[in-house]
């Protein structure tokens, strides 16, 4: 692999290979619809605004490749999106430059929970209950009918990873949004979790990319699935009427911006993310992607029509679970290791 040190460079990800220039901004996504809104509403406004030519690439979110560059000193990222799930851990491990947030925005005109240390949080998301309303009678409603296999029969789909499982599981299992986090910091309540999960074993598919969730629900693979709500709406968008949300238990969660250690353009790279936080930028994200704005006055300056389709709005948040960001700081790699586990057997 060359070197961005050179005129340019090619970097090779899940997606291919993408040519970056040595002079960029280098900024790195999920892909998929998630990337696109994001290189429309974010990257080329920036570079037209700016005057700082920006390059958008996409990942698998592996959080050893920030790794292997801080380590190696050789970093060709500037600023990468990640989950929330990641965000304390990368931040402890010294993976993440702290932000000066004097240079980015006020931390009064977002979310409380869009202000880190190490991670600007982006936009809200969900995991939801999606189905295919042609496969099942009747409309499932909360993951106690994700789990009901005599009521509404079939495969379930569920993305092969602990985060959201465990809290689903429980929630399956009775417990309410507001207990989740308190009853699965208890070895009782994760065991009770896993034994949940147990149960629907024989009925689940395993996804692992967010693009999965609605083919498999489009092609009949599976009833219902867990998804990502954003998913969903850009296939409903393409065309395919098979697809349909509930969003009954809802998981809310924020994507991050964060800085790699050792970049040569942090200043850059704040003010890249300065632009995706201001009220213009986050409501054209919106527009473009029915994930949620993390900048109070976006999310006001909506029309009705954009928010009934996205997760922080009063309606659909009203029963929503909210992450727990410290929770999967605190306990991620145990429960990890014990969910692939798990899944491998």
């Amino acid at each position: 692999m060359h070197s961005f040190k050179s005129i340019s460079a090619f970097v090779c990800l899940a997606g291919g290979f993408t040519l970056a220039h040595a002079d960029d901004l280098v900024t790195v996504n999920y892909g998929g619809v998630v990337g696109e809104a994001q290189k429309q509403a974010w990257v080329a406004p920036f570079t037209k605004a700016s005057g700082t030519p920006a390059a958008a690439i996409s990942y698998t979110g592996d959080q050893a490749k920030i790794k292997a560059m801080t380590t190696s000193g050789d970093v060709v990222w500037d600023v990468v999106e990640i989950g929330s799930q990641n965000l304390g851990r990368g931040c402890q491990d010294g993976l993440y430059e702290k932000l000066d947030w004097s240079k980015i925005i006020k931390k009064s005109e977002l979310s409380p929970e869009a202000v880190s240390q190490c991670g600007a949080g982006i936009f809200v998301s969900s995991t939801v209950l999606a189905y295919n309303p042609k496969l099942v009678k009747g409309t499932p409603s909360g993951w106690k009918d994700f789990w009901d296999v005599k009521k509404f029969p079939g495969k379930r789909g569920m993305r092969k990873d602990a985060h959201y499982n465990m809290e689903i599981a429980l929630m399956a299992d009775g417990v309410a949004p507001a207990d989740v986090f308190k009853v699965l910091r208890t070895k009782e309540g994760l065991d009770r979790a896993f034994r949940k999960l147990d149960e629907l074993r024989p009925n689940i598919q395993w996804w692992e990319a967010g693009a999965q969730a609605p083919q498999i629900l489009v092609s009949g693979d599976v009833v219902m699935t867990t998804a990502w709500n954003g998913r969903i709406s850009a296939a409903q968008k393409e065309g395919n009427k098979d697809l349909a949300i509930s969003w009954s238990q809802n998981i809310a969660d924020l994507d991050f911006f964060v800085i790699p250690k050792g970049t040569k353009r942090k200043a850059e790279a704040e003010k890249f993310i300065a632009y995706a936080l201001s009220e213009a930028g986050q409501k054209a994200f919106s527009n473009l992607i029915t994930y949620g704005p993390v900048n109070k006055a976006a999310l006001k300056g909506l029309d009705q029509k954009t928010l009934d389709n996205l997760p922080n709005s009063p309606a659909n948040g009203k029963d929503a679970l909210v992450e727990d960001f410290s929770f999967w700081t605190d306990n991620g790699d145990v429960i990890d290791a014990r969910f692939s586990a798990w899944a491998s057997k």
